[in-house]
Formats: C-alpha cells, sequence, structure tokens
C-alpha cells in the first residue's frame, strides 16, 4: 500500500461527506494519507476547516474567499481573514482566484482576487488557486504579485506551466491526469518540475479512474500517483515521498 500520501487540497466540508464524515477522516493514517489541507470557499466554511484542522491531528485548513462564493461577502472579509490566518493550523490563504466558467461578474471577481493577493504579500502567506478559464487574467495577476504558493487543480498547458515555475509559484495535479483522453494534463504531468508538483483530490470532485464519478476522497491520490509515476517513468511512492515533501515545504508543515 502506498504510504505518506498528502491532500494538498480537499473540501471535506462538501454535503457529500454527511453521512460519514467522521469516520472517513479519521481512517485517513491508517490508509496511508498522513495530511490533508482543507480548503475554504468563504468565510463559514474557513471555520468550518479550522474546526476539522483541530479535530485531527493529520488535517490543516486553508481560508479565502473563492469567486462563487462573492455574494453577500463581508464588507471586513479581509479582517475577518487576516484573523483567521492568525490560527496555527490555518497555512494559507485560499481557495481564491478566477472563475469564468460561470455568469459572475468579473470586474468584481478581479477586485477581490486582488484584494487578497495584497492580503497574502503583507503578511507573507502562501496562496491556493483557483484558475477556471481565466488564464490569462489569473497570470496577470500573479506576474504583477508574484505571490509563493499553489495553483491548484492546475489546468493550464505547458507553456503557461513554464511561466508560473519561473514565477516561483508550484502546482498540483488530482485525477484529471488519469482520464481516457487526457492529453493535457499527461503532458503536464511529464514536464512539471518535480521540486514544484503536489498531488491533490478537489475531493469530492474529479475522482481519478477507476472511480471516476464517484465521490473522491484523499484515498484515491494512489491512483493518481501511480499514473503520475507510469508518465515518468519512476517509482510511484518516491513520487508521493517528493510530493509530501514539496507539500509540507509550501505549507509550513514541520
Amino acid at each position: 500500500m502506498l504510504h505518506n500520501i498528502f491532500d494538498a487540497h480537499a473540501h471535506y466540508d462538501d454535503k457529500w461527506f454527511d453521512d460519514d464524515r467522521s469516520a472517513l477522516l479519521s481512517s485517513m493514517p491508517e490508509n496511508g494519507v498522513s495530511t490533508i489541507v482543507n480548503a475554504a470557499v468563504d468565510l463559514k466554511t474557513a471555520h468550518t476547516a479550522i474546526g476539522y484542522a483541530e479535530a485531527y491531528p493529520h488535517v490543516y485548513a486553508c481560508v479565502g474567499i473563492h469567486p462563487e462564493n462573492l455574494e453577500g461577502l463581508a464588507d471586513d472579509y479581509l479582517d475577518q481573514l487576516t484573523e483567521l490566518l492568525k490560527h496555527p493550523k490555518v497555512v494559507a490563504l485560499g481557495e481564491i482566484g478566477l472563475d469564468y466558467h460561470w455568469e459572475i461578474p468579473r470586474e468584481l471577481q478581479n477586485r477581490i482576487f486582488e484584494e487578497q493577493l495584497q492580503l497574502a504579500r503583507e503578511l507573507d502567506v502562501p496562496v491556493v488557486i483557483h484558475d477556471r478559464e481565466a488564464h490569462g487574467d489569473v497570470m496577470a495577476l500573479v506576474r504583477k504579485y508574484q505571490p509563493k504558493g499553489l495553483l491548484h487543480c492546475y489546468s493550464g498547458s505547458v507553456e503557461m506551466l513554464k511561466e508560473v515555475i519561473k514565477l516561483g509559484m508550484s502546482i498540483s495535479l488530482g485525477g484529471t491526469v488519469t482520464f481516457k483522453n487526457a492529453r493535457v494534463p499527461v503532458e503536464v504531468a511529464a514536464a512539471a518540475p518535480l521540486d514544484r508538483l503536489l498531488l491533490e483530490t478537489d475531493a469530492p470532485y474529479l475522482s481519478p479512474v477507476p472511480h471516476r464519478g464517484k465521490r473522491n476522497d484523499s484515498r484515491n491520490i494512489a491512483y493518481t500517483a501511480q499514473r503520475i509515476a507510469e508518465i515518468r517513468g519512476m517509482d510511484a511512492q518516491e513520487l508521493i515521498d517528493i510530493t509530501t515533501a514539496n507539500a509540507k515545504k509550501l505549507y509550513g508543515i514541520g
């Protein structure tokens, strides 16, 4: 069994886990999962993520405002995030970014994303960036602020990857690399520098083959790791050990 697995990005607050969340999270270490970072999408889920981090030694949290969660955002949200980031098990500002798949005002998305990038720079904390169909505008702000951190569930090209790496950021890959017609994710998995690569689930979404279409959880990183190791011609456990060390370094986890 593969072990020492670090899930760099998950959402265990999702309703898909309501029936067995506690049992599932408790069982992770015995199933080879050593560490999970649970990502918030708004202030409510930020408190929830911190609650999980307090309850389970192997769970950490990141807090931030997702581009799909801007409606009714509190005027003092940056002050609230600043306080939440002081918690010892909060390891990053995220999930933040841009999502042009949905009809959400782009000007508003860009403003909130930029404000959070400014906060991350002021507080010297890593960011976890969501980028869906918004590569150009995401990269424009990454160039401007040059944050440290992660483009999670990376969906860009190899050419974009080169710039991401040059700017000092890392990427995480998930289940899409195992999909039957996954051409670009496979190219990215082959090209990514090993010291800038992390593994994630984005649970409960994007389950890898052979569980595609079902609820995802951190144990399934084993399938993603095996596929990337196959693409790169290396041992899957070696890949996991490297990506786990990368994640611990990025998130500042000892």
